[in-house]
This record gives structure tokens, C-alpha cells and sequence, in this order.
């Protein structure tokens, strides 16, 4: 299956094209920026640097996500995902955490309406 055409980076003023949304070079940019404007400050303190190991044990431990693998598919951990998010109560527990690759991490938090529907909750 053939790739997609490369589009420009979103970075104001970049005319660097890219695979992604930012080119490597803004990536971290951006990141740095969402971290501090955007994410909620309750939220950083809940994923501050015990989650990090955690995080990372959980990952070495399963190394493919589990919903490609559930339907065949090997596809690598990319993304840690709480079952029952923090801010419902959730906990670091293992049971309650998922590998998951970036697609279908999306998918989930997609499908809940996560990410823009209940930020007044937050």
C-alpha cells in the first residue's frame, strides 16, 4: 500500500514537510508547549515520575498492544492506557492499565469523547 504524501509542518512558518503534524525539528517544540499552556496542572501532578516507571515496567512487560494483538495483529506498544482514568477514580494499579499502540489509543479516547467533551469536568 503506497504512503501517504508528505504535508507541510503545522509550526507557524515552517516549510518543512513531514509525516506527521510537525516536523522533528517542532516536535519537541510543541510538546514542550502543550505541557505548559494546555494540559491541566491536576493532571501533571497525577502523572508525575513513580507513573513514569510505572509506565515503562508495564511496557517492557507487554510488548505489543493488546487490542491489535486480540485481533491478530503484532503491532508494538507505543501508549500506556488507564482502563478507568485517574480522573474517575482510576488507579496505577496493573489491572487497570492497557498497552496500547497510538491508533488505537486514539480510538478509545475518541470514542469516549475524552479529550474535548468533558473538559469542563476536569
Amino acid at each position: 500500500m503506497p504512503k501517504r504524501p508528505k504535508r507541510p509542518c503545522s509550526y507557524p512558518g515552517c516549510p518543512n514537510l513531514t509525516d506527521k503534524r510537525f516536523c522533528p525539528e517542532h516536535e519537541k517544540l510543541e510538546a514542550q508547549r502543550y505541557e505548559r499552556y494546555d494540559r491541566d496542572p491536576a493532571t501533571k501532578r497525577r502523572y508525575g515520575r513513580a507513573w513514569k516507571r510505572i509506565r515503562d515496567s508495564y511496557a517492557a512487560e507487554h510488548p505489543l498492544c493488546e487490542v491489535c494483538l486480540a485481533k491478530g495483529a503484532y503491532t508494538p506498544t507505543e501508549e500506556i492506557h488507564h482502563k478507568l482514568p485517574l480522573s474517575q477514580g482510576g488507579t496505577h494499579d496493573r489491572s487497570n492499565l492497557m498497552a496500547l499502540c497510538k491508533e488505537c489509543h486514539a480510538r478509545i479516547h475518541a470514542e469516549r469523547g475524552d479529550r474535548w467533551h468533558n473538559r469542563e469536568t476536569r
